[in-house]
C-alpha cells in the first residue's frame, strides 16, 4: 500500500508539475509559431522585392531586347537576299554557260551535217563520173 501511496504522490507531484510547466510551454510554443510566421513573412518579402527587381531589370531591358531581335531580323533578311541574289548570278551564269553551249553544239551539228552532205556530194561525183567512163568505154 505504502508503495502505491509513494506512486500516487509522485503521480500527484509529476501533475502539478506539468500543470505548473504547462503555460510556459504553450507561451515557448505560441513564441515558437510567431517566430516561423515572422520568418514566413520576412522570405515572402524577400521573394517578392526580387520578383519586383527582375520585373523591373526586364521592364528597363526590353526595349534593348527588342532592339536586338529586330536587328538580328533584319540581318537574316539581308542574308537571305544576299543568298537569293547569289543563287540568281548563278542561275543567270548557268543559263549563259548552257546557250553558249547549245550554240556550239548547234555549229557542231552544222558542221558535221556540211561534211556529211560534201562526203555525199563527192561520192556520188566519184560515182557518176565512174558511170560515164564505163559508159565511154567499150565492153572488153
Amino acid at each position: 500500500m505504502r508503495d502505491q501511496k509513494n506512486q500516487a504522490a509522485k503521480e500527484a507531484k509529476r501533475e502539478e508539475k506539468r500543470i505548473e510547466e504547462e503555460p510556459v510551454r504553450l507561451a515557448r510554443e505560441q513564441a515558437r509559431r510567431e517566430i516561423d510566421v515572422a520568418r514566413e513573412q520576412a522570405i515572402q518579402k524577400e521573394q517578392a522585392g526580387k520578383e519586383a527587381k527582375r520585373e523591373e531589370r526586364r521592364i528597363e531591358e526590353e526595349p534593348a531586347q527588342l532592339a536586338r531581335e529586330q536587328a538580328r531580323r533584319e540581318i537574316d533578311v539581308a542574308r537571305e537576299q544576299a543568298i537569293q541574289k547569289e543563287q540568281a548570278g548563278k542561275e543567270a551564269k548557268r543559263k549563259e554557260k548552257r546557250i553558249e553551249e547549245e550554240r556550239a553544239q548547234l555549229a557542231r551539228e552544222q558542221a558535221r551535217r556540211q561534211t556529211d552532205l560534201a562526203r555525199e556530194q563527192a561520192i556520188a561525183e566519184d560515182q557518176e563520173a565512174r558511170r560515164r567512163k564505163a559508159k565511154n568505154q567499150p565492153p572488153e
